[in-house]
This record gives C-alpha cells, structure tokens and sequence, in this order.
C-alpha cells in the first residue's frame, strides 16, 4: 500500500467506522494485517518511523499551546491498552502526556451525572490525555449486567455524542479505538496471566467472569461504537490479536489527526527578537 509518492502508508482509513454504519465485529478479522500480508517486517519499519514522527508532532502540540487531543482505548480484557501506551508512546515527551484510567465509580462520583469524573481528566491546552478505558465504560458495562434500561442506554449515548462534540467545538480532538481481539486470543493472553509469574499482577478474577459475557459484550459493543462514530469522534475499529499491527494502525490514525492540525512552533515575540544574550 503506497502513496502517489511511493512511500508506504498504512490501512487506517479502511479501519474506520463512517458515522451511520452498522457495525458486525465478526466480519472484521482480528488477526488480519491489511496491506501488510506476510511482510511483517515493513509494517515494523513504518512504525518506526511513525514514532518518531509522532514524537515531534507531540512537542509541536505542548509547544504551541493552543490544540489539545483526547485519545480513548476502548476492548476486551487483556485486548492490549496498557501495551499500546507503552509501545506507541514510549518516544513522546511525558510532560505534555497523561494517561487516565476510570474503573468503577466512586459513591461520590455515582453521586453524580456519569461524566462528570470525566470532565476532571480532559488534556489543557497543549496536552495529549489517553484514556485507559474511558467514559463508554458507564454505556457498556451497565447495559450488560441490566443496571440500565436501554432507553437510558441511548441517552447516554447521546450524551456521549455531545460532549463530544462540544470538546471539539473547544478545541480538543477526539481519537477513539476500539482494540477489537478474537476469543480464542483473549484465551492466550489471560493464561499467559497465569503461568508466567511476571504477569501475576494482571490477572483478575472478574476478567473471567466478564469472558463469560463475551457474545453479550460483541453485540453491545457493535451497537455503541455504531451509535457514537460520529463525524467529530469517529471510531477506528483496530485488529489487534497482531500487536505490532495494532500498534502501527493506532500510531498512523494520531499521526494523521496530529498533522491535521496544521501546527507549527510558536515565533518569538516581537519585543525579544533583537535580544541579545550576553
């Protein structure tokens, strides 16, 4: 897959969910690598050099100080967020870079509309926040276990759509994954969990549990991702049992929203452009 250039370019575009789409997870194959079939080794390549090109784009965005970008990681258990933060971002700059996680709320946050924990943890100016799960948790996991009807089920959804569209308006770029692996990977990857002792401290009993509800979860997460890929938040639907391939389509989709911001360095102030340091 190339450019009118010849250079390499990665699949993104084909990985996004168009606002109205209908969404079937089972004809998206989570192992397959688009563009990429058995030349692994070319994906690793133009990963590398989306790294370094994310890292750059990173210091433009904490430099100028004007754009923010929200970036939500959303799947399974064990579908590969903390490793995607860790291998996508290990080059950026960790001062304009915040990594938020929301797990079950607090009596006070319950207290309360359920993103208003949200609000707290959006990036400023100039900053990138990545958040490990995200505000969908309070559409999926409620609607799951019948803590809410499905009418209060679209309402959130449309609440959803409107933040969202309100942090655009303000400034903020919203990028949303879903991290979209097969069972039979999530199986793997929770026995890894077990058997090897470095990975103890991830195991959880409720990711079991959750497992269990794994066809529930298909379907609810089929019609979210449908309901709330908009044309200001769209979705991006990575197949990620390949995680040199999740991590190349999730770096390509920053790296596009980045440059589409059409930043550059802030010029000197006209008071201190004939300063001379002694």
């Amino acid at each position: 897959m190339t450019s009118g250039d010849g250079e390499r370019r990665g699949p993104v575009n084909q990985h996004m969910i168009r606002p109205g789409e209908r969404v079937r997870l089972d004809r998206v194959d989570p192992a397959k690598t688009l563009g990429f079939e058995g030349i692994k080794d070319d994906g690793r390549k133009l990963l590398e050099k989306l790294t370094a090109r994310l890292e750059k784009l990173q210091e433009l965005l904490y430099a100028g100080h004007e754009h923010s970008i929200l970036i939500v990681l959303q799947g399974m258990d064990s579908a590969g967020k903390d490793g995607t933060i860790r291998r996508v971002f290990e080059g950026v700059n960790p001062q304009g870079v915040r990594v938020a996680s929301f797990k079950k709320p607090s009596d006070v946050e319950a207290d309360h509309d359920f993103l208003w924990r949200i609000h707290a943890q959006l990036p400023a100016r100039g900053e990138m926040v990545l958040f490990n799960r995200s505000h969908y948790e309070d559409v999926l996991v409620p609607r799951i276990h019948g803590w809410i009807s499905r009418p209060e089920w679209k309402r959130r959804c449309r609440a959803i759509n409107d933040f969202e569209r309100m942090l655009t308006e303000e400034g903020t770029t919203v990028v949303k994954f879903f991290l979209h692996i097969s069972r039979g990977e999530q199986k793997r990857r929770l026995r890894a969990r077990l058997d090897d002792p470095t990975k103890h401290w991830k195991f959880r009993v409720a990711d079991l549990h959750e497992r269990h509800r794994w066809t529930d979860y298909m379907k609810a997460y089929e019609e979210t991702l449908a309901k709330t890929s908009t044309s200001w938040a769209p979705w991006c639907i990575v197949p990620s049992d390949r995680k040199w391939y999740r991590d190349l389509v999730v770096s390509e989709r920053i790296v596009s929203a980045l440059d589409g911001l059409g930043m550059r360095y802030p010029r000197l102030p006209p008071e201190f452009r004939s300063t001379q340091v002694r």
